[in-house]
């Protein structure tokens, strides 16, 4: 879906590299973007990138970094992208009131729930219960950090998908029509609600 928006949103000639780890992923975007004809798909881990230094104008990644050695993977963005060349990526926000709160009490609680179930063998078609998912998010400052050690110079910081629901409220419907009415609750914000972003975008240039 990306890499089709961004090939049908701009004027200028470019192509896209796509890379996932998993080969159904790749095989399936590749097919998917074939029309375009602009698009290289890849299998390739983000620890071990398969591609020669200096390849890329612009490297971008999304929804990734949680589950990888994030210092590993800012030393290959880095080693991928052209001098000047622009870095993005994305990370779970760990500071948010959602993922706090998702996290440390909502998970747990659904995991008690699950134990309890199984206990008493409690029939339920709907059972309890949250997989310990591996996401290892970073702050703010930690991801800044970790850019700046492998010769990435962060440039821009934007949040977004602000809510001030947490876990289970933002699972009912009429609570979610409510908390979308609110002011300033945008879809990304440089701005004073920035802090209720679930997520965040750094962009940074290759030193």
């Amino acid at each position: 879906m990306l890499a089709r928006s961004l090939l049908q949103s701009s004027r200028h000639d470019f192509s896209i590299t796509v890379t996932d780890r998993s080969p159904t992923m790749v095989r399936y975007c590749a097919d998917a973007l074939r029309d375009l004809g602009r698009v290289r798909a890849a299998v390739g881990d983000l620890e071990h990138l398969p591609f020669t230094d200096a390849t890329f104008d612009v490297t971008l990644v999304t929804g990734a970094l949680e589950y990888t050695d994030v210092r590993k993977v800012m030393g290959e963005l880095a080693r991928v992208t052209r001098r000047r060349g622009v870095v993005i990526v994305s990370m779970l926000n760990p500071a948010s009131p959602y993922r706090l709160v998702e996290w440390f009490l909502y998970w747990p609680a659904l995991r008690v729930f699950a134990d309890l179930q199984r206990q008493l063998r409690f029939p339920t078609t709907r059972p309890h219960g949250a997989a310990v998912s591996g996401i290892r998010a970073r702050t703010v400052p930690e991801l800044r950090g970790l850019m700046r050690r492998a010769g990435l110079r962060p440039t821009d910081l934007i949040y977004f998908d602000q809510t001030p629901l947490v876990p289970p409220l933002d699972r009912i419907p009429a609570v979610q029509r409510w908390a979308q009415r609110l002011p300033g609750m945008d879809a990304r914000t440089r701005g004073r609600t920035r802090w209720l972003g679930t997520g965040y975008l750094v962009v940074a240039q290759r030193a």
